[in-house]
């Protein structure tokens, strides 16, 4: 009998210690860090802020290429731009941001073979909506999705998103694209090689400096 409680109770502890670790949705714990570290300190107002996945996430230098800006990077794991919505209040809506700068898509993309540029895009636009309804005259940036060699297959999906969410901002005051996608190319129109780590997906330093380079003409001072 007593084997029995003790064998039950190891089972009840496992269960809650499982349920614990779960995530109830993908990227939560990255985002309770990010909550947690606000709680400690909370960010400076007037700071560009940057929001979507990995590209920003790894970006973790990202104040030593802009020295003469603020910079506060929200940009979490390989998020979509589901996620970002979904995580608004959290990682956008806090805050009172000079400029918001998005990197997402890319993974909208290789989340599923179904994801069709229309749905990307329609996300785009519903992340858009939302971040304009809270900041009525807040600047926004969208760097353009990059051609990622990991992702050839995907390359044409990303230059028609690429092209539509441009021709949505254009439309919109207070917006800028940014087409980082085409200086990542060689001469002969394939992903510059060199400019990736061993992954082919995420970007080196000299992957940076480009966008650096891109980015220098479009983030306010």
């Amino acid at each position: 009998m007593k084997k029995g409680l003790v064998s039950m109770l190891l089972l009840f502890v496992l269960l809650v210690t499982n349920a614990q670790n779960k995530e109830p949705f993908p990227f939560w714990n990255e985002v309770q860090k990010f909550k947690a570290a606000d709680s400690a300190a909370f960010p400076a107002s007037n700071q560009i802020l940057l929001i979507g996945s990995s590209s920003f996430t790894l970006w973790k230098d990202v104040q030593d290429y802009f020295p003469d800006r603020k910079i506060l990077n929200r940009a979490f794991g390989g998020s979509t731009l589901a996620d970002v919505i979904r995580y608004r209040y959290d990682v956008v809506f806090p805050y009172q941001p000079k400029q918001i700068v998005i990197y997402c898509g890319e993974n909208d993309f290789a989340s599923s073979d179904t994801v069709t540029v229309e749905l990307v895009v329609q996300r785009f636009t519903t992340l858009f909506n939302f971040i304009r309804a809270k900041y009525k005259t807040v600047p926004v940036a969208y760097v353009s999705m990059k051609p990622s060699p990991s992702r050839l297959h995907l390359l044409e999906k990303y230059k028609e998103g690429n092209k539509r969410i441009q021709a949505f901002l254009s439309t919109k005051p207070n917006t800028k694209f940014v087409d980082v996608y085409s200086a990542m190319l060689t001469a002969s129109g394939e992903p510059m090689p060199d400019i990736f780590k061993e992954d082919s997906l995420h970007m080196n330093a000299k992957g940076y400096a480009i966008w650096k380079t891109k980015l220098e003409k479009v983030l306010l001072k």
